[in-house]
């Protein structure tokens, strides 16, 4: 029961949408082929296999997430608000209870970041220490594995194994690439075959809307003419680009002047602080159309090798030896750090609305409730 139940969270979580699955039993007596076709929904969807190599692999290096692309969460939030499980939440939760769990996971993560900064500050010194040592001249440093190694020689024996059964897996999924396609060729039968046995166990008298399914091929006759069409719109959204650009600069020159001549007739105390918020807060949000209109770049997404980088790099021995200054695709915190901040300017923003939003309807509610005095916080 709390196997299927939570197979059944998980795919609604990721935004599976046939209802079919969700109205199996619970006991496991019918549904192989729903699961069949979840199964390989999860293949296609999230890249099930490749996750599971990512996360099965034998780091040998010290690596860290890196993260700046936007998350599609809230898109696929309007995919699953219409295919709630009957197992889902009850109609009313205790608020007491969701600010215990809201409270609890703050805990968790203070603590995690705690933890997270502890475990930085080892690495530095474990880096710090063995520079110099390593034959990489990028590197120029152990990694936490490659001192364990060092320190107790006998544990390779037990790496050399996880290395053989990460290659076993790798030599298996070479080969599921190599007869994917006859695999997604036996869905399409299957849907087909689910399709015929909808429509047959459906009444005659009963309307049954029809939707058009996508056939994977390999070739795309229309690609040429869709290649055309984007390369004209693209054209046109540059030409339109470049009228805007040249209408905001006039109007933002304007702006310029008229807040200026208003700033000389004010003079003010408080109008330079007010007016320097003002500005700040415009700043954020042009900064945040810009981005949204500027061509989409290749955000930095996965892992990434910690390497630790000195101004005077040099070995124990006492010689310095050449160190690259840059491995390749290397990435660089400062840059992490600024994306990060762009990213946390537009959700305190995002907070901010949904807090006067909740303020507003907690107003409104409260205008309604008689000889009830509502202090806001």
């Amino acid at each position: 029961d709390n196997q299927i139940r939570f197979v059944k969270s998980a795919l609604w979580y990721h935004g599976y949408g046939r209802p079919e699955l969700y109205q199996l039993p619970s006991d496991g007596s019918a549904g192989s082929r729903e699961l069949l076709l979840a199964f390989s929904w999860l293949l296609h969807r999230i890249s099930l296999l490749e996750q599971l190599l990512a996360w099965n692999r034998v780091k040998t290096g010290d690596e860290t997430s890196v993260c700046t692309c936007e998350d599609d969460l809230l898109n696929s939030q309007k995919s699953t608000t219409e295919v709630a499980p009957e197992y889902g939440l009850e109609d009313r939760v205790d608020v007491r209870y969701l600010q215990w769990l809201n409270g609890k996971l703050r805990f968790q993560w203070q603590s995690l970041h705690a933890q997270h900064q502890e475990q930085c500050k080892l690495l530095h010194k474990i880096h710090l220490f063995t520079s110099g040592s390593h034959m990489d001249q990028i590197l120029g440093h152990f990694s936490v594995t490659e001192t364990d190694l060092v320190r107790q020689p006998e544990n390779y024996s037990q790496l050399l194994q996880l290395l053989e059964s990460e290659t076993m897996q790798l030599e298996a999924f070479l080969e599921w690439k190599q007869l994917e396609p006859v695999y997604w060729q036996w869905m399409e039968t299957v849907l087909d075959n689910m399709a015929e046995e909808g429509n047959t166990s459906k009444p005659q008298g009963t309307h049954v809307e029809k939707s058009e399914r996508p056939k994977v091929t390999l070739s795309c006759p229309w690609a040429d003419s869709l290649t055309g069409q984007i390369d004209r719109l693209s054209s046109d959204l540059m030409t339109v680009h470049d009228q805007l650009h040249k209408l905001v600069t006039h109007r933002k020159a304007a702006w310029c002047e008229k807040v200026k001549t208003r700033e000389e007739e004010l003079q003010k105390d408080g109008f330079s602080a007010t007016a320097r918020k003002i500005q700040e807060s415009v700043e954020l949000k042009l900064l945040d159309l810009t981005c949204l209109c500027a061509p989409k770049k290749n955000k930095m997404h996965g892992l990434c090798r910690l390497v630790f980088r000195s101004k005077h790099p040099a070995s124990k021995t006492g010689f310095r030896r050449p160190v690259s200054k840059e491995p390749v695709s290397a990435v660089s915190a400062t840059e992490v750090i600024r994306e990060l901040q762009m990213r946390e300017a537009s959700l305190e923003r995002e907070l901010k609305q949904l807090q006067e939003e909740c303020r507003r309807r907690l107003d409104a509610i409260a205008e309604g409730l008689d000889g009830v005095i509502c202090v806001s916080p």
